[in-house]
């Protein structure tokens, strides 16, 4: 029975394990986030978290276990200066992992591990969103024709008005037009070539 062993083997020896999470933590250091099987993200998350934990003691002999660990001084340096300072208050739970769906060749089920974000960064990161949507230009219907003119002045505006309005449409509608037999010109042109 494997009751209260809590190490996921992922098919490979112990040396062999040991390199690859320590090489896919660094990766994770290195870019923020990475894209894994949930199996492997799940013991990933078990040595960053560990690593971050100790990073944020800040002592000499922490680092020197993390290095140990991990074996790029590099890494390790970012991890302490950059990554371990915004955790300070956070007890833990550095990671989250995100769940992709199955991977077309062999349906092993795939997943993106990242660090998770302080506050001050996803308020951030909610502003610009905001702003995007903000920004993008809303597309509306042309009016409808009044349903019942009072005026005859009002009769006589209308015309003037809708014939710049559908002057553009008719202006646009070729230009969209264009475009589409565009390519089909070129992938002619191209099969002409190559026979």
């Amino acid at each position: 029975m494997r009751h209260r062993k809590h190490t996921f083997k992922i098919g490979r020896t112990s040396a062999h394990r040991r390199a690859m999470l320590a090489n896919a933590v660094c990766s994770l250091i290195e870019h923020g986030r990475i894209t894994t099987t949930l199996v492997k993200a799940k013991e990933i998350r078990r040595v960053a978290d560990k690593a971050v934990t100790q990073a944020k003691k800040g002592t000499l002999h922490a680092r020197r276990l993390v290095i140990a660990d991990l074996h790029q001084v590099d890494k390790v340096g970012k991890l302490f200066s950059e990554i371990a300072p915004k955790y300070k208050e956070r007890q833990g739970g550095y990671t989250r992992i995100i769940k992709l769906g199955r991977r077309l060749g062999d349906a092993a089920e795939m997943c993106l591990i990242e660090f998770v974000e302080d506050d001050a960064t996803a308020a951030a990161r909610g502003k610009i969103r905001k702003e995007a949507k903000k920004t993008v230009p809303e597309t509306t219907a042309a009016p409808a024709e009044p349903e019942a003119p009072a005026e005859p002045e009002a009769e006589a505006a209308a015309p003037e008005a809708e014939a710049p309005a559908e002057a553009e449409a008719e202006a646009a509608a070729p230009e969209a037009e264009a475009p589409a037999e565009a390519p089909a010109e070129t992938e002619t042109e191209t099969t002409k070539t190559e026979a």
